[in-house]
């Protein structure tokens, strides 16, 4: 694969909501994380494990009815081996999957129950997860705004949901630096951050990718083609005329067939399918820690380059 550009994107409301929310992370009885189905890892905030401690997380695996549904229930097993987990995975159009929720969040806190003392469960979740829509969903009520653009939520709100739980809402957030690029790539490809923060193109080319490994037959399909091409640029050339993605001369456009490739990954119309495996993740992680340390070294090179040069400065003074 071709080197590409890293993706970031950090709102400053986002810097905001994170110093509010570790403000008040201590009060929550629970912590709800919604990510999303077909990006377990990719759409997981690091900084949810580094703030609520040891306090019960429950993690909604969101948009599931987009998702691969065996590699959810693998993402299920494998969340809830985290200590103080639990693991859901919910379709937002069905009301009944989200009441669970609200009874699993009182399972998890029993001794408030009935007591007239709320639980206090505060809700988080990365840009255009279905955050809101599962809020209105549990609220039954339109509280939260949604929009298909990512960071519509801008502040913290307080929902009650029943006579026992007391939602804290919060902003869609990002971590300020998405480490992994192969998460920054997938969190485009799903719309988890703006189009205008990367190169389409890319985007497309790295799911492209992924999908003639892992789902070959569901491009078969929707593309028609009975032999697929083994590289990312010859699948748009293919798809793309099959498309009728053809310009003056012939020529394929293939910026448009890597935008039908994203919109109908997005909209589900291209079929069930999940960008990553835990295996993925295991062996991203330890490449994020190398280039961790790598950094730190070459941090540390610098300061050392500057401490001599400061050095041998006030020698020649003298």
């Amino acid at each position: 694969m071709d080197k590409r550009a890293s993706i970031q994107w950090f709102p400053g409301h986002m810097n905001k909501a994170r110093n509010e929310i570790k403000e008040i992370m201590p009060q929550m009885d629970v912590i709800i994380e919604v990510i999303d189905a077909r990006i377990p890892y990719s759409s997981e905030n690091p900084m949810v494990a580094a703030l609520c401690g040891e306090k019960p997380v429950i993690k909604i695996l969101n948009k599931a009815d987009l998702a691969d549904p065996e590699l959810t229930q693998t993402w299920m097993a494998h969340l809830e081996q985290q200590n103080q987990v639990k693991a859901i995975a919910c379709d937002t159009n069905k009301a009944a999957d989200v009441q669970r929720i609200l009874q699993l969040c009182k399972n998890l806190v029993p001794n408030k129950v009935g007591t007239g003392r709320q639980i206090k469960a505060m809700i988080m979740g990365i840009p255009n997860v279905g955050k809101s829509t599962l809020i209105n969903t549990l609220a039954g009520r339109a509280v939260a705004k949604t929009g298909d653009e990512p960071a519509v939520t801008k502040s913290q709100q307080l929902i009650k949901l029943d006579d026992d739980i007391m939602l804290y809402d919060t902003p869609g957030m990002l971590w300020p630096k998405v480490e992994n690029e192969n998460s920054g790539y997938r969190l485009a490809a799903t719309g988890g951050i703006r189009d205008t923060a990367f190169d389409f193109a890319d985007v497309a080319s790295y799911t492209a990718e992924y999908l003639l490994h892992a789902y070959p037959e569901l491009l078969k399909s929707r593309y028609k083609i009975e032999t697929l091409p083994k590289t990312d640029w010859e699948f748009f050339e293919v798809a793309g005329r099959n498309r009728g993605c053809v310009r003056s001369g012939n020529q394929v456009d293939t910026y448009r067939m890597s935008e039908i490739l994203i919109n109908e990954l997005r909209s589900g119309t291209l079929g069930r399918i999940t960008l990553e495996t835990p295996e993925m993740m295991d062996a991203e992680e330890i490449i994020v820690a190398e280039q961790r340390i790598a950094a730190e070294e070459k941090k540390k090179a610098r300061e050392e380059e500057k401490r001599l040069r400061r050095l041998k400065t006030r020698k020649n003074r003298k």
